[in-house]
């Protein structure tokens, strides 16, 4: 057997282990429904706190964006209204979801993996487990729950900030008005864009936050193990970010 075929085995066995580990978290949806406190404490650390940086990082795409379109649109005849009604879609439909998407894996993927990873190499999990709480329904499914609508919250605070953004930085730059930014922006303006883009940051959610409590809670070997498996949560959470975006918008658009 080849390396490759190997590693292709290992992959699919990954796979196979993280979906059961899920089928077993959401055959405990009643349980888990009786956690109340811990599912808002999680949504207040999961899209609260997450905040600050995600609509930084928004703040730039929108005015880097922009930039860049103007400058590939500057020597040619489309009028000033054609960035609003390329750079709002595009912020919409991508950048709003994907950016804040990489930028959560790094920051939630961590804190819930190495959170977790500390709670299983401690055997803090199996007390919980012996004092007869289910611990995939006190740990896990809370935490993507949070993930799952609060990213939605998200990304509207996302697609805000990077619109106004990008506008108020063409307007300082010179390079078009902030009205014929919006009205370009309104004159192309679909419906489905934030609906598309909202749909995304939520699948990402879900991801970020099943993949890094699945990687939490089999990390092994202590703080070594802890460590490994953050890195492995970050890591398997931006290439499913990015695979998942793929087929997203290849059946939806």
């Amino acid at each position: 057997m080849t390396q490759i075929s190997r590693n292709l085995i290992g992959i699919i066995q990954k796979i196979g282990a993280y979906t059961l580990f899920m089928l077993k978290a959401f055959s405990s949806t009643r349980e888990a429904l009786s956690h109340k406190k811990v599912v808002w404490m999680q949504m207040v650390r999961v899209g609260v706190d997450s905040l600050p940086v995600v609509l930084l990082a928004s703040a730039f795409a929108g005015v880097v964006t922009t930039l860049q379109t103007a400058y590939q649109l500057q020597n040619t005849i489309l009028s000033e209204e054609a960035v609003g009604s390329v750079v709002v879609p595009t912020l919409m439909l991508e950048m709003a979801a994907l950016i804040p998407g990489l930028v959560l894996a790094s920051r939630v993927g961590a804190s819930i993996a190495a959170e977790l990873g500390t709670m299983k190499v401690t055997e803090q999990i199996d007390a919980l487990e012996a004092m007869g709480l289910n611990s995939i329904a006190y740990l896990v499914l809370p935490r993507v729950f949070a993930g799952t609508v609060m990213f939605s919250a998200i990304y509207v605070a996302s697609a805000l900030i990077s619109i106004i953004a990008g506008g108020l930085a063409g307007e300082w730059l010179g390079y078009l008005s902030m009205e014929s930014y919006i009205h370009g922006a309104r004159t192309f303006f679909l419906p489905f864009d934030p609906f598309y883009g909202m749909l995304k940051l939520m699948s990402f959610g879900f991801l970020i936050t099943s993949i890094s409590c699945w990687k939490g809670f089999t990390a092994q070997g202590g703080a070594q193990g802890v460590g490994s498996a953050t890195t492995q949560a970050v890591v398997v959470s931006c290439v499913s970010i990015l695979i998942a975006d793929y087929v997203l918008a290849e059946l939806l658009l």
